[in-house]
């Protein structure tokens, strides 16, 4: 396991990021520090996510058996919905390490342009994210980066609201929905370019209405398979707080709302994502190396441009497909 430290020296591509209202650059740190405060919830995290692991492999074992579970590896290994979450989460893992932010948009975004229904695509994001939100979140806690006063003002509001989004995301006919989440997807593009035209005013103000901005964003994260980073974060930060705090706290709260997510989306989605589950994270694994070759060639307004164009694209098509 590697610790994420956000570097916040300033370097020309952090100056830029903070000029914009982003997320630094992460670096690996090698020796972690401690903090006593959220140990106990970092340790609960830590529980949950090999929890979690045994549960998605016993389930596995228990429903197919080992000899059908090999041919199950196979069959999917040869499949063309398992490449394309390879490829998928491939291109939103390195956006989301040059950019720390737009994971769940951008693999929900080209998810639907490959056919999958609304909840699938976002019951496999989020369960996806269980892993890479449970070690991102360990890791700020571990770095002392998490504020536990921002912790638990985020925590109950934005797991209730990504619970109430699986809620409807699964209780409506995919068909009806997707146009409604293909116009969210296009707005948070939008969006994401806006932040190229903004300058960020560095004045800080005491967090407000953290509770209504944690259900919103926990809402729209399980409703249209992200948007917690760009709703959350991006707005904390944004108003001049804090980045360290912010967004080592916004991660570790991520982890417990998104692990909500999946849990609400494995009992309610009868379909099973898991060929796509597995290509995200295989995908994901690959990724990190590419992010920051990205980051070096890449100034973070002309990425910034370049993502929000490209989900408001794909975005437009799946309108497009819809009607």
């Amino acid at each position: 396991m590697k610790f994420r430290d956000p570097d916040l020296t300033n370097n020309p591509i952090n100056v830029e990021h903070r000029e914009l209202g982003i997320p630094p650059i992460e670096q690996a740190a090698l020796h972690p520090g401690k903090h006593p405060i959220l140990t106990m919830a970092m340790w609960l995290a830590v529980f949950l996510l090999i929890a979690a692991t045994g549960y998605l492999i016993s389930s596995f074992l228990t429903k197919n058996g080992i000899a059908d579970g090999e041919q199950i590896i196979t069959e999917t290994l040869q499949s063309k919905v398992f490449w394309s979450a390879v490829a998928v989460g491939l291109i939103a893992q390195i956006i989301d390490g040059a950019l720390g932010m737009a994971y769940g948009i951008t693999s929900t975004s080209f998810l639907l342009a490959t056919g999958v229904s609304p909840a699938v695509a976002s019951a496999s994001v989020h369960i996806a994210e269980v892993f890479t939100t449970g070690v991102s979140g360990v890791s700020h806690v571990k770095l002392g980066n998490v504020n536990k006063s921002l912790f638990l003002r985020l925590l109950i509001p934005g797991i209730l609201g990504a619970v109430l989004g699986a809620f409807l995301l699964s209780s409506i006919d995919g068909k009806i929905l997707k146009p409604y989440i293909s116009i969210y997807l296009l707005i948070m593009g939008i969006y994401i370019i806006s932040k190229v035209f903004r300058r960020i005013n560095s004045a800080k103000h005491e967090p407000r209405h953290v509770a209504k901005l944690a259900l919103f964003g926990g809402f729209v994260d399980s409703v249209g398979g992200g948007g917690w980073g760009p709703v959350v974060t991006t707005t904390l930060v944004g108003s001049g707080h804090n980045p360290r705090t912010t967004i080592g706290t916004v991660n570790f709260a991520e982890f417990f709302l998104t692990f909500a997510s999946a849990i609400a989306f494995s009992v309610l989605v009868d379909e099973g994502p898991w060929p796509i589950v597995a290509g995200l994270v295989l995908g994901g694994l690959f990724a990190a190396p590419f992010a920051a070759f990205v980051c070096k060639r890449l100034h973070a307004r002309t990425l910034l441009m370049l993502v929000g164009t490209l989900i408001s694209i794909v975005s437009i098509l799946n309108l497009y497909k819809s009607f």
